[in-house]
Parts: C-alpha cells; sequence; structure tokens
C-alpha cells in the first residue's frame, strides 16, 4: 500500500537518506546526550511537518530516513535540525563537550522509492552500529 503525503496543491512522498557527522567526527554522541538527541531530532522534524520514518545515533555520526515536504529545501530542513539541536544541547549540557555539527557535514542523501529500496535503506540503518563495530575489529586485526 503506497502512502502519499497531500499539500494544498500536490500530493508528494519524499523521503531520504541523510548521514552527517559530529565537528572533527569527534565521538561525543554517547550517554544521556544520545538519549537525549532522539527526542529532540523528532521534535525538530515535527516542527519542519517533516517525520524521521528511520534514525540511528553513532558515536561520530548520525544516520536518518526522513521524509520531507517538497515546500522545504533538504539543506534547510537540515540546517535547522542541526542548528536547533546543537543549541539545546549546549544549554541542557553546559559545561561538557558539547555537540557541534561539522560544517561540512557530509549529508549523503538518497531520494527513495517504494518497495525494495526503502526497505534495505531502513534495514541498513538500522544495521549501522553492528556493521561499524564489524568493521573495527577487522581494522584492529594484525596483518
Amino acid at each position: 500500500m503506497q502512502t502519499y503525503e497531500t499539500l494544498k496543491h500536490t500530493t508528494w512522498e519524499c523521503k531520504y537518506h541523510v548521514v552527517f557527522i559530529a565537528k572533527c567526527r569527534k565521538k561525543v554522541l554517547y550517554g544521556q546526550i544520545r538519549r537525549e538527541l532522539g527526542p529532540v531530532f523528532r521534535e525538530l522534524a515535527r516542527q519542519k511537518e517533516c517525520e524521521i520514518i528511520e534514525g540511528h545515533l553513532m558515536p561520530d555520526h548520525v544516520h536518518m530516513l526522513i521524509a520531507i515536504p517538497p515546500k522545504y529545501s533538504v539543506a534547510q530542513v537540515m540546517g535547522y535540525m542541526k542548528g536547533k539541536s546543537a543549541i539545546h544541547i549546549a544549554r541542557v549540557f553546559a559545561g561538557s563537550d558539547a555537540v557541534l555539527w561539522g560544517s561540512s557535514s557530509g549529508r549523503g542523501i538518497l531520494g527513495i522509492d517504494s518497495g525494495p529500496r526503502r526497505r534495505a535503506v531502513r534495514r541498513y540503518i538500522q544495521e549501522q552500529e553492528k556493521e561499524d563495530q564489524r568493521l573495527e575489529q577487522l581494522t584492529l586485526m594484525p596483518l
């Protein structure tokens, strides 16, 4: 069953796989900061009439599958979410290493059509932590 969103003059389905990193790829997304960011991202997306379909926070980067209405650009929504989340984290965790997103965020944007491709991206995001751990183990193995 295909589900489309509607605005006054359009019917749309725009979903993107977005990846962005913490400044200098520092591993700062852990513990309480990690627990805090999920709800913050979902609320910020809601404020821009977007929906985070799938998301995963890694220690140094974020993956999300997000539906963005065509009246907003992906860059506009992501800039808003990154800016507001950085301000929120700096206020809540004053005195700690606040999360600041890298200026060149490395957004990987992929238009998602229906069916197998969307399921593959969702599965990729869900299994990202296991895959990163597997790759880390491979790089630590002696030659």
